[in-house]
């Protein structure tokens, strides 16, 4: 089973999307076709702050605030929104052909979902977990609610460094701080150095008198403190910086808030701020810093600022009584399963991120100030506190307005979609799922929170394997963004290039990196669905039918049948390993190379066989169905004797065994056509031209040389004395000669040998990059070696065939 990473229900299926379906959807179609009850359990998100920001933008619409509604009116409204545009990724990754489980569809606010959510709360509440305490969260004041890492983003942003001074309080001197927040040194509580700074190191145990308020604060040690930084004294405000907080713990400071959750100054700072936006606060307070004598000096500075992904407002550190989970104990038994393997993550430096996350976790807030979501089962009353699922008996108590974390519910989602708390059939049958395919960016958030709420709760992990596959970025490298104007719809890629094109592309391009959107790639992947079509009209034509075994007798059919054999033991092989690129890179050119290129030819000039050439067609569309679902279900409907549709397929299988002698022999009949086509091209022959030829092989091969004469225009006998050499790797080809000019011939071959001897060139100088070799797809470094090899080969025959030139 897989459990997909459910979108937002406010979301539209990008590229992401994209590239994370068609993976799971080909490890799917290839389990079902195996005869695996292979469930895809689909659904969405309830996203509680994109999906309330969307219902608010609507509202605003018609000039309606949500806080003029009743918390009932905007969940009323929120819902109607759902019904009406909730469902329309679900039905975008049908067009994709992604055959996830839609009867079973699920969405986190549903009644069955929403009780396990509150369940597990109310259980972490009773073990001791979840408590509510005051503590430092990312406040959004656009949204007025926490928000979780994940709707933070950072940026760059250049602010003003102010130095001020703090005058010390027994007037012997002053110590000199820098800080880019000076509004928020009406809330602090400590100036902190370096114990081992020989500047400070007398002042500790002092005290300054903090300006503008006139409270007196004292100067303490603390080794966390960077001496190169600033003036390397640090003003110490608990209520407004992380660093500040823990500063705060260790030295049992206070703490006092000067901003509010409104965004504005609070009460605890001085009348003249009170109640002024953060922006004009710091105005005021470097104005009469300046007045007073205070500053020191100013410089630009730039550093990374966060920013609500939501709200787009400066996220503010703030103090605030939340509720929160202490995630120490649940995350060791998680830790121990990376380490021993119960859960594998490719690539596996993916795993060490995941275990150094959870080494050094922190307490999780959980409650969102928000209306849309799991609202929090706590009541009050007075000092009262109750958690259960059931309202409190008696009069006088009030629900906790807040909604939990949607992360929190999310957690749950590989066991609470089968149907969690209830022992269902389906949790018995599907848990644990087999693997998770998802983005890096939410591996702390959601998988390894999935970990350990499914060894808390089901006492096994969720998911054997986690697949973190590349983050598609456009063309030119950059993300794709709409408002930057470099995101590119798949749909209207569908539409203008069909579902399996854009499958096989996404594919192609996949690798343990990230990867720029390749439209080549998607034209390969059309490219692949016309031939692949073709093939199935001409095998068709010549009598080819489905469930046919014959067995292989003739050389083509011989070679086709080991040549697909040894494909689909490769393909099982790089799925098994996540290889999906490679996977769909060695079904492209076995289709075209192998199938269509060769052994159709081999079919039309009657040295293999229709009923045969059924048989192999079968298993190649059967291998390649997981990639191009659409194309191989036409194709299969249209080949006589064919049943049911592909998807119900068994999987693909050797229609004969391995045969390296037939292998051999096709090979050297590749190897010299090829070379007499190379030759036609060189001489102006036309292809229609026969020519005298014969083979003078250097050891046996197995050529046919019957398939030669027919496919490339010989007749096999003596060329006579004046023949021309046609270099191949077992011996040689000799050709009557045509008329020819020798000197316009050399001329034209050593100009073909100098061109060969540059792609030689630039082949070994991208070869002996390491940074190309050790970090590229394999199957680039792999390509590029045969472009070497292919290169040097040539630069050998023109050098043999100038040599014969005399």
């Amino acid at each position: 089973m897989i459990a997909v990473p459910p979108p937002n229900v406010t979301g539209a299926l990008h590229m992401g999307h994209a590239l994370n379906g068609t993976i799971q959807d080909v490890l799917i179609r290839r389990h079902r076709m195996a005869g695996y009850e292979a469930e895809w359990v689909t659904g969405t998100d309830h996203a509680g702050i994109a999906t309330q920001a969307v219902v608010e933008k609507e509202l605003a619409k018609d000039g309606v605030r949500r806080l003029d509604m009743t918390r009932e009116e905007f969940l009323a409204r929120v819902w109607e929104w759902k019904a009406e545009y909730g469902g329309r990724i679900i039905e975008q990754f049908t067009r994709l052909g992604c055959t996830m489980d839609y009867s079973r569809e699920r969405f986190t606010m549903d009644d069955g979902y929403a009780e396990a959510v509150l369940r597990v709360f109310v259980d972490l509440y009773e073990k001791g977990y979840v408590y509510r305490d005051t503590y430092l969260v990312n406040w959004d004041p656009g949204l007025g609610s926490a928000i979780s890492d994940l709707e933070v983003e950072n940026r760059e942003v250049t602010d003003t460094l102010v130095q001020i001074a703090y005058p010390l309080a027994d007037g012997s001197g002053e110590v000199v701080v820098a800080t880019v927040r000076p509004e928020t040194m009406l809330g602090d509580t400590a100036v902190a150095v370096n114990p081992d700074d020989d500047r400070y190191r007398d002042l500790v145990g002092k005290s300054v008198t903090l300006p503008l308020s006139g409270r007196e604060i004292p100067i303490i040690g603390d080794e966390h403190v960077d001496p190169a930084f600033g003036t390397g004294a640090l003003k110490v405000t608990p209520a407004h910086d992380p660093n500040d907080f823990e500063i705060m713990k260790r030295h049992g400071l206070d703490a006092v808030q000067v901003i509010g959750e409104d965004g504005r100054i609070t009460d605890a700072a001085p009348d003249a701020y009170r109640g002024l936006p953060v922006a004009e606060a710091q105005q005021r307070v470097v104005a009469d810093l300046q007045a007073q004598g205070l500053i020191r000096g100013t410089e630009d500075y730039l550093h990374t600022v966060p920013f609500s992904h939501r709200s787009g407002a400066r996220v503010e550190p703030l103090l605030s009584l939340q509720w929160f989970c202490d995630m120490e104990a649940l995350a060791r038994p998680a830790i121990e399963a990376e380490q021993k393997g119960h859960v594998r993550f490719t690539p596996p430096t993916w795993g060490r991120v995941y275990r150094d996350w959870l080494e050094e976790i922190r307490p999780w807030c959980l409650s969102r100030q928000l209306w849309w979501g799991h609202q929090l089962p706590v009541w009050y009353r007075g000092d009262e506190v109750h958690v259960g699922m059931e309202p409190p008996e008696g009069e006088g108590w009030e629900r906790d307005p807040d909604v939990l974390d949607t992360w929190f519910s999310s957690a749950l989602w590989p066991f609470a979609t089968l149907g969690w708390p209830q022992r269902t059939v389906e949790l018995e049958r599907f848990y644990p799922t087999s693997v998770l395919s998802t983005a890096r960016e939410i591996i702390f958030l959601w998988v390894a929170r999935m970990v350990m709420m499914g060894l808390e709760y089901m006492g096994e992990v969720p998911f054997r394997d986690v697949y973190i596959h590349s983050v598609v970025q456009a063309p030119d490298g950059r993300r794709m963004s709409k408002s930057l104007g470099t995101g590119i719809d798949p749909l209207d890629v569908v539409e203008r290039e069909g579902a399996d094109a854009l499958r096989f592309g996404l594919l192609m391009i996949t690798s343990t990196q990230d990867v720029r959107f390749s439209e080549d790639r998607i034209r390969q992947g059309r490219q692949l669905v016309t031939k692949l079509w073709n093939a199935t009209r001409l095998v068709v034509e010549r009598g080819g039918r489905a469930g046919a075994q014959p067995a292989p007798e003739m050389l083509g059919d011989r070679w086709i049948a080991s040549v697909i054999g040894r494909a689909i033991a490769q393909s099982d092989d790089l799925v098994e390993g996540f290889e999906f690129s490679q996977f769909a890179d060695g079904l492209y050119h076995l289709v075209f190379d192998d199938l269509c290129d060769w052994y159709l030819e081999l079919l039309k000039a009657g040295l293999a066989t229709p009923e045969f050439a059924g048989a192999a067609l079968e298993q190649v569309l059967a291998l390649a169905h997981p990639v191009i679902p659409f194309t191989t279900e036409e194709c299969w409907s249209r080949l006589p004797g064919s049943e049911g549709l592909m998807l119900t397929h068994v999987p693909p299988e050797a229609p004969g065994p391995p045969d390296e002698q037939a292998e051999a022999a096709i090979e050297a009949l590749r190897e010299a056509v090829q070379a007499m086509r190379s030759f036609r091209a060189d001489q102006g022959i036309a292809p229609r031209e026969q020519l005298l030829a014969t083979v003078a092989a250097d050891r046996p091969t197995g050529l046919p040389e019957d398939a030669l004469a027919a496919i490339a225009n010989l007749e096999m006998a003596n060329p006579g004395d004046d023949a021309l050499v046609v270099p191949i790797s077992y011996g040689r080809i000799l050709v009557k000669a045509p008329e020819v000019d020798v000197q316009a011939e050399r001329a034209r071959l050593e100009a073909a040998l100098e061109a060969a001897r540059v792609e030689l060139g630039r082949a070994e100088k991208q070869l002996s990059n390491e940074k190309f070799t050790s970090r590229a797809p394999a199957h680039l470094v792999e390509a590029e070696r045969e472009k070497a090899r292919r290169f040097a080969a040539e630069a050998e025959e023109i050098s043999a065939r100038l040599d014969a030139l005399g």
